[in-house]
């Protein structure tokens, strides 16, 4: 069995993270008595923004975050990466309600991950030795029944 200790934290991180996005949702469209679409209510397509922002870009960086770690193993650096990138994702959030400087670095960060990711995908494919082997394949002729 294969466990990525790493890949496993980030992604409960991730899913808890995701929860939180959904509560904020949910509590403007209480408050506003909005409950299909946005009712062209700013706050709430922030937040669904947000949350949709969110979905869109942590598919990506959790497949290459188990991938790497998979080729890589665990690391101190892939812990960071993973650590800073739900940081990045709460700073988008809370930046969506006005704090702009926190939308700017959270989308910094979003980007900056999923390169370095991506980066370090391609390095250990195409820059780690490997030693090819092949295996040759044995025809064997079955009888018909």
């Amino acid at each position: 069995m294969i466990i990525l200790p790493i890949s496993l934290t980030i992604a409960a991180g991730a899913a808890l993270l995701n929860l939180w996005l959904s509560i904020r949702v949910g509590r403007v469209r209480t408050r506003e008595k909005v409950f299909i679409g946005d009712g062209g209510n700013e706050p709430l397509t922030r937040r669904m923004r947000a949350q949709a922002n969110f979905v869109e870009n942590t598919a990506f960086v959790l497949i290459l975050l188990a991938l790497v770690e998979l080729g890589l193993g665990s690391s101190m650096w892939l812990w960071g990466v993973g650590a800073l990138y739900l940081v990045g994702r709460v700073l988008h959030a809370i930046g969506m309600d006005g704090m702009m400087w926190g939308r700017m670095v959270g989308t910094i960060i979003t980007m900056l991950t999923q390169l370095g990711l991506a980066i370090g995908a391609l390095a250990i494919v195409y820059l780690t030795p490997t030693n090819i082997t092949t295996t040759e394949i044995e025809e064997v002729a079955v009888a018909p029944r």
